[in-house]
């Protein structure tokens, strides 16, 4: 660190270019409002970085993962229990951060989901149902968001229009349409694009699951099905099918991303906007009242500090990154697992993932057909969707199967249990099987424990001398059998696809661990809420404690669906920057009475 200087100040700070960070920034700056945002990582564009002519390397983004932020910048500590010593993971396992400006949403695989309206009231609704002992076994810390479905439905709907969503409604205004998911909340309007083609796996899988009873719908997705012009007046073109999504940036512009949608409505001839890119933001500085924040402190590219004042900090990072920010820069109370008391760092929790590997025999799959959130799903097991009475859990998973990821390298894995793992008896079942191989993926809820959060590692520093974020967490008993039981579903689901061989797998059965990338959906540690004694933001994304401080993304959540989390991290930045430019830019101060 050789210098300091300081910045102009402007009205608002971003910190972190990711979907929700780029969202709020374009809302923001067409409010008028002086906007700067700040990114660890490089500029990154589908052209040069990922141009339609570049070839789709697996080797070089899918296996060697060049997209990703290297995991030096991305390092935590984590153990299991407070008994334990928390060590550093080393290596990317659920870290799949987004190396460069538009984040993980870059190469993300494009699932488009909304919450159920269940998930917004988890606790009041398993009161209402199964009794106050269900939601308090003594392990489980259940709280509602503060927000209903309903009222997030419109920044839903804006999120999807921006993105191009490919999809096909079941519940237009309350009413069930019969063709898309039967268990979604109410929509006030059609999916801007049609629902993607239904594939070879997609169709086995519907027509199984339909004889079984159950009601299969095609997958939102976030690659348009058609040419699509979105609200902010960018063009997508018409998804190829080509499958090369997660992991890969999409040169062919069908893949939603903060670069396809959002950038060049913001980057073009905006004098409000400037963006600063391989700058580390270290802590928000709070005023000499504790009430407030006056800007921000970051490193430059050339070991420079710089702080940057600003009216208003949205803290728009990767979950773990915002809740380590509120920590080193003492911002709400840390939380306390032995009392349950403070706010930053409370209900950390992960994905809940149970499934089935398939194999059938002579058929054509063809898996090198699809896109990267294409494929079927039921959710006649996901949230509170079905009775739990006579169950020891609550939640549930969307049970899904995927046209994608036809990728040669790491399909050579997807091969039935004892199949020779080289010479020729590898090659006979790799050219059968790369062919007949499918998966049930059971993407399940993940509910808050009182013992799974994070907070500042005492021993381990980054390379500029600040704590590591620590993670204590494993899989709750809740989650556990939750986790079992939709893995009995895939079971059956499986059976009645008429797969020859079928392997469950149930990532719960074992102690959680960062090395195994299961999901890389993590929640929580700067929860909302409407209770400023349980929650670190309210219902505008807004802290109680410094009122210009907004915390923006999946660490807002207090619980997390069973479903990718990114439409939900979309409608709330929506929401967040709809309150300031609405409320708070014309009288700063608490949105909401705690």
């Amino acid at each position: 660190m050789t210098t300091r200087r300081t910045n102009p100040k402007v009205d608002a700070v971003i910190v972190g270019f990711g979907w929700a960070g780029s969202l709020m920034a374009a809302e923001l700056s067409r409010a008028n409002m002086n906007v700067v945002a700040i990114d660890r990582g490089p500029w990154r564009d589908t052209f040069p970085d990922t141009p339609l002519t570049a070839d789709p390397d697996e080797l070089r983004w899918k296996t060697r993962r060049e997209l990703l932020a290297p995991p030096h910048d991305t390092t935590l500590t984590m153990r299991n229990t407070l008994d334990q010593t928390a060590v550093p993971q080393r290596d990317f396992g659920i870290s799949e951060l987004g190396g460069g400006v538009g984040g993980q949403g870059f190469q993300w695989a494009g699932m488009a989901w909304r919450f159920n309206p269940w998930d917004f009231r988890v606790r009041s609704e398993t009161i209402q149902r199964y009794g106050m002992a269900r939601a308090e076994d003594g392990e489980l810390q259940l709280q509602d968001w503060g927000i209903t479905y309903a009222e997030l439905e419109p920044d839903y709907d804006r999120w999807e229009q921006i993105a191009g969503v490919a999809g096909q409604a079941g519940n237009l205004r309350g009413k069930l349409t019969s063709r898309g998911n039967p268990f979604e909340g109410p929509r006030s309007r059609e999916y801007p694009t049609p629902k993607l083609k239904t594939l070879r796996m997609m169709e086995i899988f519907n027509k199984a699951t339909s004889e079984m009873g159950l009601h299969p719908f095609t997958i939102p997705c976030a690659n348009v099905s058609q040419a699509y012009v979105n609200p902010l007046g960018v063009t997508m073109a018409p998804c190829t099918y080509c499958g090369f999504c997660s992991s890969y940036g999409c040169g062919n512009y069908s893949k939603a991303s903060p670069q396809t949608c959002v950038f060049p409505a913001l980057l073009n001839n905006n004098p409000n906007f400037r963006l600063i890119t391989n700058a580390c933001v270290t802590r928000v500085n709070k005023a000499a009242d504790g009430k407030s924040v006056t800007g921000v402190t970051y490193i430059d590219q050339n070991g420079s500090e710089v702080l940057q004042p600003a009216d208003i900090i949205c803290l728009t990072a990767f979950q773990m990154e915002n809740v380590r920010l509120m920590l080193l820069s003492g911002i709400s109370k840390p939380y306390d697992p032995l009392t349950s008391e403070g706010v930053v760092g409370r209900n950390f929790s992960f994905q809940t993932v149970s499934g089935a590997d398939l194999w059938f025999e002579e058929d054509h799959i063809n898996p090198f057909i699809g896109a990267g959130g294409l494929g079927s799903q039921i959710d006649d097991y996901n949230s509170d969707n079905f009775d739990h009475s006579s169950l020891d859990f609550i939640g549930g998973a969307g049970i899904l199967t995927l046209s994608r990821d036809g990728t040669p390298i790491a399909n050579a894995n997807k091969l039935p249990p004892g199949t020779p793992r080289w010479g020729s008896g590898f090659k006979r079942a790799y050219s059968n099987y790369y062919q007949n191989y499918g998966v049930l993926f059971n993407q399940g809820t993940s509910m808050p424990i009182k013992r799974g959060y994070l907070d500042l590692d005492p021993t381990y520093k980054d390379p500029f001398g600040l704590p590591l974020l620590r993670l204590t967490y494993d899989y709750a008993r809740n989650d556990r059998a939750m986790a079992t039981f939709t893995m009995n579903r895939a079971i059956q689901i499986g059976k009645r696809m008429g797969a020859s061989q079928i392997s469950a797998f149930n990532f719960a059965e074992k102690p959680f661990t960062t090395a195994i990338g299961a999901s890389n959906h993590t929640i929580g540690g700067a929860v909302m809420g409407a209770d400023p004694t349980s929650s670190a933001v309210n219902s505008h994304l807004q802290s109680w404690d410094c009122h210009n401080v907004f915390v923006v993304g999946a660490s807002a959540f207090p619980n997390n669906g069973g479903y990718n989390p990114t439409g939900t991290v979309g409608a709330l930045a929506l929401r967040a920057a709809r309150a300031i430019c609405g409320n708070y830019a014309r009288k700063p101060g608490a949105l909401q009475k705690g």
